[in-house]
C-alpha cells in the first residue's frame, strides 16, 4: 500500500482511544519456502501443507522414533515443519566475523536475516554512521543450540564468542547492534505467546516515545530431539504430525520451526511519512490464567477476561470481529477451552447469521511456539489486506465440544471474500503453555486512503532509469530475476514506472556490479530485464563490472519511501549479498 499525501487526513476521523499502530512492514521465514509476504499468502490460498518427516540433517531420525509413546527416551511422531538454510549465514554482510558466527545461535542468524527484509520491506534507512531511534522486541523460548553445544567434554571449545552466541538477550541485543538502534531491546518468554507479547510491549514503547519505530515478533530454531521427546511424554504431539484445529480427530500439534518480524509505527508517523501499511493494531493487552488445574491446562475464564477487558479499553464492539486467528493447536483439551472462551465474547449482540470466521495458522505451517503469534498476526494482516479469508486445513468433522452455531463461529473452508457487511476488524489470540496469554486487535486500513498520487502518475510519459547492483555478476542477475518477477506480476500496476525506477536508484549503496537502463514503459523495462539474463544487449541497457572483485562494505542501506521496493526487495539474502 501507499498512502499518498492527498490522503494523509482521510483517517484522522477513525482514531479509536488510542492511536492505531501501523504495520509497515514485514519479514518472514516459514515453513514450506514462505519466505516472504506474497509467498505465505499464496501458500494460504493455495492450501498447502508445509509438513515433512524430520530432515535428516538435525539428528538420527529414526534413533529417536518408537511409535509407542511410553517407550522410554523416544518420541512416536516423525514430523515436523522446517525452513530450509537455517544453518546459512552470510557473516560479512552483516559485519560479523566467520569465528563469531560459528558461536551464533541460529536464531540470532535468522533474526538478523528477517530484520533485513523487514526494514527494507518498510523502505526505512539503515546507517551505521546514522543511529535510529528504533526498539527492537523479540519472543524466543528454544534453547536447543544451548543444549547440543552443552556437553561437558566440549569446554575446551569455548571462546570469547560463547556467551554472546548462545545469551537469550542477544536475539534482540544483536539487532540493535548490528543495524544501530538505540530504542529499547528485549528478548522475551512466554512460551507460544512470546511473539505477541512482545509485539504488545512494542506498541507500549511507540506510545511511551520510547522509539520512532519498532521491529517485534520471534523466532524457533529445531536443532535437538528432546523438545520432542519431552512433548511426547506429556501427550502433546499429534502421531501423524497435523494440526487439525477445531476437528473432532484433534490429537495434537506438530512442532515447527521459523521467524517472523513487523515494522510498526503509530498510524501518525506513517502517514506523515507517507509508508506502506498492511493493517493496523487497534488494541493489545495480556494477561495470566493463575491457579488451573495443571499448569499446562489453559482457562476459559482468564481468556474471556482478557477479551473483555481488550475489547472495553478500545472502545471496540467484539461483534464487529469478523475473523479470529485462534492459537487453535488442535489438542483436545486447548480447542474447546478456546473456542468457547471466544464464542462467549464474540456472540453478544452478532446476528445468527452472520457468524466469526474463526482459523488457525498452525493447519498449514505447524506450531512455531515462541513464533506462533507472529505467523497468525502476518496471516491476519494479510487476510485484512487483501479482504479474504484463506481455508483452515484438516476440517473435516467439528470437533463435538464446540457447539459453533451457539458460539456463532465458523471454520473457513474455502478461500472465501470477506463478507461486505462485516466491518474490517480481526482478533489474533494466543496462549503460553505455562498460562500467559495475549489478544490482538487488527483493523484494516481504509482503501479509500489508499492510492497513487496523482501528482506521480503523469510521470509516466517520459522515460526512466532504472539502475540496480550487486557484489557479483550471479547475484546481480538474480537480482535482476526478482525485479523481472514483480513486473510479470500484478502488483506493480498500482505503482508508476517513475516510482519504480526511483525506487531502484534513491538511498541505495552501489555495488561495483550495476545494470542502468533507460526506458518510457514498464513493458520496456521488462524487455531490458530479460535480455540481461540472457547476457544479451539491447539499446537503453548498460552493464558494468568493477576490475577486482569487491569486499562488501559494512553499511546497511534500505529503500525508500512509500512502494519503493516493497515487493522486489524479497529473498535476496542467499549464499551471497545482493546489497
Amino acid at each position: 500500500m501507499i498512502i499518498p499525501k492527498f490522503a494523509m487526513k482521510k483517517y484522522s476521523s477513525l482514531y479509536p482511544k488510542t492511536e492505531p499502530i501501523a504495520i509497515i512492514g514485514i519479514g518472514c521465514r516459514f515453513p514450506g519456502g514462505a519466505n516472504s509476504p506474497e509467498a505465505f499468502w499464496e501458500m494460504l490460498c493455495r492450501r498447502k501443507d508445509a509438513i515433512q518427516e524430520i530432515p535428516s540433517d538435525r539428528w538420527d531420525v529414526n534413533k529417536f522414533y518408537d511409535p509407542d509413546p511410553d517407550s522410554p527416551g523416544k518420541y512416536y511422531t516423525r514430523w515436523g515443519g522446517f525452513i530450509q538454510g537455517a544453518q546459512q549465514f552470510d557473516a560479512v554482510f552483516f559485519g560479523i566475523s566467520p569465528r563469531e558466527a560459528k558461536k551464533m545461535d541460529p536464531h540470532q542468524k535468522i533474526l538478523l536475516e528477517v530484520t533485513w527484509e523487514a526494514l527494507e520491506d518498510a523502505g526505512i534507512v539503515i546507517d551505521r554512521q546514522d543511529p535510529k531511534s528504533g526498539g527492537v522486541f523479540i519472543g524466543i523460548s528454544n534453547q536447543d543450540y544451548t543444549k547440543v553445544n552443552a556437553s561437558l567434554w566440549e569446554l575446551n571449545a569455548v571462546s570469547p564468542h560463547t556467551a554472546t552466541g548462545i545469551s537469550f538477550c542477544l536475539a534482540a541485543n544483536r539487532i540493535s547492534h548490528s543495524f544501530n538502534l538505540s530504542g529499547p531491546s528485549i528478548a522475551l518468554d512466554t512460551a507460544c505467546s512470546s511473539s505477541l507479547t512482545a509485539i504488545h510491549l512494542a506498541c507500549r514503547s511507540l506510545y511511551e516515545g520510547e522509539c520512532d519505530f519498532a521491529l517485534a515478533g520471534g523466532a524457533n530454531i529445531i536443532l535437538s530431539p528432546e523438545t520432542y521427546v519431552s512433548f511426547c511424554k506429556l501427550s502433546m504431539l499429534s502421531p501423524d504430525g497435523r494440526c487439525k484445529a477445531f476437528d473432532a480427530e484433534a490429537d495434537g500439534f506438530v512442532r515447527s520451526e521459523g521467524a517472523g518480524l513487523i515494522v510498526l509505527k503509530l498510524l501518525s508517523r506513517a502517514i506523515k511519512d507517507q509508508d506502506s501499511i498492511y493493517a493496523l493494531i487497534r488494541a493489545t493487552g495480556l494477561n495470566q490464567d493463575g491457579h488451573t488445574p495443571g499448569i499446562t491446562m489453559p482457562s476459559s475464564r482468564a481468556q474471556k477476561d482478557l477479551m473483555h477487558y481488550v475489547y472495553k479499553k478500545s472502545g471496540i464492539d467484539p461483534a464487529w470481529i469478523g475473523y479470529v486467528e485462534a492459537h487453535g493447536t488442535g489438542t483436545a483439551i486447548g480447542d474447546p477451552i478456546e473456542a468457547n472462551a471466544l464464542g462467549a465474547v464474540i456472540r453478544s449482540k452478532r446476528e445468527s447469521n452472520s457468524p466469526c470466521f474463526l482459523g488457525s495458522v498452525k493447519t498449514n505451517i505447524g506450531h512455531l511456539e515462541s513464533a506462533a503469534g507472529i505467523a497468525g498476526l502476518i496471516k491476519t494482516a494479510l487476510i485484512l489486506k487483501q479482504r479474504k479469508i484463506p481455508p483452515n486445513l484438516h476440517f473435516h468433522t467439528p470437533n463435538p465440544k464446540i457447539n459453533f452455531r451457539k458460539l456463532k463461529l465458523k471454520i473457513p473452508q474455502r478461500l472465501t471474500q470477506w463478507p461486505k457487511k462485516y466491518p474490517l476488524f480481526a482478533a489474533v489470540n494466543s496462549f503460553g503453555f505455562g498460562g500467559s496469554n495475549a489478544h490482538l486487535v487488527l483493523e484494516a486500513f481504509p482503501e479509500d486512503c489508499i492510492g497513487l498520487n496523482p501528482e506521480v502518475q503523469n510521470k509516466n510519459k517520459r522515460s526512466e532509469i532504472f539502475s540496480i547492483s550487486a557484489c557479483n555478476q550471479e547475484s546481480l542477475k538474480r537480482y535482476a530475476q526478482k525485479c523481472l518477477d514483480f513486473l510479470s506480476g500484478k502488483q506493480w500496476e498500482k505503482y508508476s514506472l517513475h516510482e519504480i525506477c526511483g525506487a531502484s536508484i534513491k538511498k541505495r549503496y552501489a555495488h561495483g556490479h550495476r545494470l542502468s537502463i533507460t526506458a518510457d514503459s514498464t513493458r520496456k523495462l521488462a524487455e531490458c530485464l530479460t535480455t540481461f539474463q540472457k547476457s544479451e544487449t539491447a539499446p537503453g541497457m548498460t552493464s558494468s563490472e568493477s576490475i577486482a572483485p569487491e569486499q562488501p562494505k559494512i553499511v546497511f542501506v534500505f529503500s525508500g519511501q512509500g512502494p519503493q521496493w516493497w515487493a522486489m526487495g524479497r529473498e535476496l539474502l542467499s549464499q551471497e549479498p545482493v546489497f
